[in-house]
């Protein structure tokens, strides 16, 4: 047995439970994983809000797509990204179901090595946001000697899109509130504080003008912003104003894509990588018990400390 999270009925974090429930032995293919840190994401409790529909064949709702931990069982043929899976593994699971879990069995294709380097709650926060940062830079093209608006550039992924855009050569612009600016600037970039007169700040910092603009913010501000300032919108892109991207013409990503679940996919490896040898950071701003996963949910959707919350089972 084991216990896990889950949202017995559409609405607000209320609706989370922890329940305890069987594990099978893994089949061939299949891995099951003692789990370690989970790590937790808006899509998180945006899945059972009724966003995105609220049939109720669908409940309980297993949350969570991402996770920490060690390998206690393997079955048959298993090997992931990195090679195969062996008993004693030390893996980040990445695009697995249900990771509010204190066991997993996944399939290995959903495991990858987690380097030394990286302790368990950061392991388990990394590839939400990083391969989310990928898959806005790779639909961009963000490549050297661009110049990059980064909105909500203090956020779980605004701070992925900023550390890998100046990885690749660009120059990077975000805004973010005054008390995330420091923190901007240690990844390389030139902060801006978002509100009344961000256009006019940004022309001022940037006459030369904006190559791409990434939205990781979802407001009307930043779109608009972002319009008025890059002319090419195959080079404007947004994580969360998928309405404002269909009516005004522009780029969006996300998981449920086929396509950005193949650029994410294909990217995981890489970012570990990266991750491993201390070129990617991720925050933590907080841990909670498992238990506490509607806690967890009702921070994040208010203001929260920088960096992104973990479940420790």
């Amino acid at each position: 047995m084991t216990r896990v999270a889950v949202a017995t009925a559409f609405g607000g974090p209320e609706v989370v439970r922890i329940v305890d429930e069987a594990v099978a032995a893994p089949a061939a293919g299949q891995v099951l994983v003692e789990v370690k840190a989970i790590g937790v994401n808006p899509f998180d409790y945006k899945s059972y809000s009724g966003a995105f529909g609220t049939d109720p064949s669908t409940l309980p709702l297993h949350l969570g797509s991402e996770a920490s931990g060690v390998v206690v069982a393997v079955g048959n043929n298993s090997s992931g990204p990195g090679g195969p899976v062996s008993v004693g593994d030390e893996v980040i699971v990445s695009g697995a179901q249900g990771t509010y879990a204190e066991k997993l069995l996944v399939p290995a294709e959903a495991v990858l090595p987690k380097p030394k380097t990286l302790n368990w709650e950061v392991a388990a926060g990394l590839l939400a946001v990083a391969g989310t940062a990928f898959d806005t830079l790779e639909v961009t093209g963000v490549s050297e000697g661009d110049t990059v608006l980064v909105h909500g550039a203090a956020g779980g992924v605004g701070s992925m899109v900023v550390q890998q855009a100046k990885a690749r050569g660009a120059r990077v612009i975000g805004t973010a509130r005054a008390v995330n600016h420091d923190a901007l600037r240690a990844y390389g970039a030139e902060p801006v504080e978002y509100g009344d007169g961000l256009l006019d700040r940004i022309h001022e910092i940037a006459p030369s003008g904006i190559d791409v603009a990434i939205d990781t913010a979802g407001t009307d501000e930043a779109v608009d912003v972002s319009l008025a300032l890059v002319a090419d919108k195959k080079r404007i892109v947004t994580i969360a104003a998928m309405g404002r991207a269909t009516e005004d013409g522009f780029v969006s990503v996300g998981g449920g894509d086929g396509e950005s679940a193949k650029r994410r996919k294909a990217a995981r490896l890489d970012l570990v990588n990266l991750a491993g040898a201390g070129e990617l950071t991720v925050q933590i701003a907080k841990t909670f018990p498992l238990d506490q996963a509607a806690e967890a949910h009702q921070a994040l959707k208010s203001e929260h400390p920088r960096g992104k919350f973990i479940l420790i089972p």
